[in-house]
């Protein structure tokens, strides 16, 4: 497991977010990489498919796009994006071996019952995909905020410190909204 130094001013992260409109076929990623001092080091984009099941490679594309070993871990927003287009943060931490976090805003409770009414067919799959995520997890932000994450390569207790790190405000932490900005720009 990497260990996340969040004492580093130059820990840099790599946060990324989506776009896109209800009538789109492509939702739009950004990713943004951030400095621990809040110092924007570079930016990517990317797309998946909505309703599909190319978020994770697609996300896995974007990092590599950057050309970059600086990057100590990888902050998404959602995991469960561009209309159940699920994210396998496994996959991408055993092909990145840097710490995942995922970050969601809200419980998402009836998930399953939401998956089988878009995929009447197939929604199997699609449930088990969900189920694969691993344990959700609360994090009280220094702020008063909660935060719902699910994590591979690192500690809840390293993960809260880097979300508290991260967010100066409300319960959005800084790269994700930076990230959701450029990713609705690009629409």
């Amino acid at each position: 497991m990497n260990h996340l130094h969040i004492e580093k001013k130059g820990l840099r992260g790599l946060a990324i977010a989506e776009s896109f409109q209800e009538e789109d076929k492509i939702s739009t990623l950004a990713g943004v990489v951030m400095r621990r001092d809040f110092i924007i080091d570079g930016f990517v984009f990317g797309q998946t498919t909505i309703e599909g099941n190319d978020a994770t490679d697609s996300i896995l594309q974007m990092y590599k796009k950057l050309h970059r070993d600086d990057i100590s871990f990888l902050m998404i927003s959602g995991l469960i994006i561009s209309m159940y287009n699920i994210v396998d943060i496994k996959k991408i931490w055993n092909e990145l071996k840097i710490p995942i976090i995922g970050v969601t805003y809200e419980n998402s409770k009836g998930i399953e019952d939401a998956i089988k009414f878009h995929f009447p067919d197939s929604y199997q799959s699609k449930i088990e995909e969900y189920r694969n995520l691993g344990e959700r997890n609360i994090i009280s932000l220094h702020t008063g905020h909660d935060l719902y994450v699910r994590i591979e390569g690192c500690t809840i207790q390293e993960t809260k410190n880097l979300l508290d790190s991260f967010t100066l405000q409300g319960s959005i932490p800084e790269p994700l909204r930076v990230a959701q900005i450029l990713a609705r720009t690009k629409l």
